[in-house]
């Protein structure tokens, strides 16, 4: 096993595992403010080499974004903003002696390629946000897609590609057609619904093979009363408006019991099909989580006192969805990427006040309200702040360009604001000679 010599200097080594919206934000703050100037050594850890805003997986899976182009190289996002970066994943932290283990790597063809590490740190940051929550049901984990990660995102791209071509070869219909089902009506579930048709409607340009490209049924499932459980209900209602004019058949009151090769089966017993199955209902935090002795809720998240440090472990902060932290209301804070922004500020804040000796920041959240994006077919959504009581609600061009603000906010956040203009603007131009979709 190899021994990280990051910490074998006179200054602090602080390291955060997780390279998502917060851990990216948090490494390039201190990076620029510590790595940079000698005063600590920041190492980020992710088992993926490239970063992907994780509210754009939905686009990723559908091929609408590509990531070869579109995502950020952590190793050169590193050498360039003061931050050392380690691929692979965390399967052991040792509390006591302030060390954590990384798994050996082994290629696709399970070659191994390095060794185990140990690396120490002075302060850790967990940033590892979250996983699919299927609730025990039978049949997920063999017969269902998730969309927690960029690896899933593009297996499932590739599996709708190669659906979309069998189903065009069909010489027995009148009418070639895929069935696609996904469990959970969360803006994960709605989002990629729309994101599905508009995949369908780019794919008439290109030529496909045998029949022509297929006609799309979408089955959307959620347990409860309406879509979007987790925001108003006037976005709910213009979001259900606009998925049934598209064709999608929204299922609420529908609690799913298994999940076959051939579809999902309801609490009635009956059957749901679909070429297709995506599992999109809930989130909670990953296995390993609860094995480090630190204090987690029911949805395996790790509570956290108002500074963001865990309540079991003064060395430790956790930040983004694997962070369980309430309100001044007592509210839980949702796993959003408007929390993991603001809780990676505070975080950043906390870690050199402490350096300094200075009392540390307590996390105040600030809904700004929430925004779902239809594709090109509409977006809604709700705007909070402090020139408004209440809410605003938007929908249609004004709504797009908020909901794209965001992302563009995450960008300027890990480029800065000299480059993050430029690598924005080179974005948008090279969408007009690449293709619509990623077709491979």
């Amino acid at each position: 096993m190899q021994t990280s010599n990051l910490s074998a200097g006179t200054v602090p080594h602080v390291v955060i595992v997780g390279g998502g919206a917060g851990g990216l934000e948090l490494a390039t703050k201190l990076g620029h403010k510590l790595g940079k100037r000698n005063k600590a050594n920041i190492t980020l850890i992710d088992q993926n080499r490239v970063h992907v805003w994780k509210p754009l997986l939905h686009e990723v899976a559908t091929g609408s974004l590509d990531t070869e182009i579109d995502g950020v190289v952590y190793r050169a996002h590193a050498a360039r903003h003061g931050y050392h970066f380690q691929l692979g994943s965390v399967s052991h932290i040792n509390r006591e002696s302030r060390t954590l283990t990384i798994d050996p790597i082994h290629d696709d063809d399970g070659k191994h390629v390095i060794d185990a590490r140990e690396i120490e740190y002075d302060t850790l940051v967990l940033a590892v946000g979250s996983i699919s929550n299927d609730f025990g049901t039978a049949g997920v984990a063999e017969h269902c897609f998730l969309l927690d990660s960029k690896k899933q995102a593009e297996r499932f791209q590739r599996t709708l590609l190669n659906q979309l071509l069998k189903s065009s070869q069909k010489v027995d219909a009148t009418e070639p057609s895929i069935r696609l089902a996904i469990v959970g009506a969360g803006a994960t579930g709605v989002e990629l619904s729309a994101e599905l048709y508009h995949v369908i409607e780019v794919l008439s340009i290109y030529d496909m093979e045998g029949s022509g490209t297929p006609k799309l049924y979408i089955d959307l499932i959620e347990a409860g009363p309406r879509i979007l459980p987790a925001l108003p209900e006037r976005i709910a209602d213009s979001a259900a408006d606009e998925l049934t004019r598209l064709g999608v058949q929204i299922r609420t009151d529908t609690r799913i019991t298994k999940a076959t090769a051939e579809g999902y089966y309801d609490d009635k017993s009956q059957l749901i099909a679909a070429d297709l199955m995506v599992w999109a209902a809930g989130v909670r935090g990953a296995d390993w989580l609860s094995t480090l002795g630190l204090e987690v809720n029911r949805a395996n998240q790790i509570e956290c006192q108002s500074s963001l440090k865990t309540k079991s472990d003064e060395r430790i902060y956790a930040l983004g969805d694997c962070c369980a932290i309430t309100d001044r209301n007592g509210q839980r804070i949702p796993p959003r990427a408007q929390a993991a922004h603001q809780m990676a500020s505070v975080v950043a804040n906390n870690i050199m006040r402490e350096m300094k000796g200075k009392p540390l920041q307590d996390f105040r959240y600030v809904d700004y309200g929430s925004l779902v994006n239809l594709s090109r077919f509409s977006t809604v959504g709700s705007l909070m702040g402090n020139l408004m009581r209440g809410s605003m609600f938007i929908e249609g061009k004004i709504a797009r360009l908020m909901y794209l603000s965001l992302y563009r906010m995450h960008q300027m956040a890990i480029h800065g604001y000299l480059k993050g203009p430029f690598i924005i603007l080179l974005s948008s131009l090279s969408k007009i000679i690449r293709p619509k979709i990623k077709l491979h």
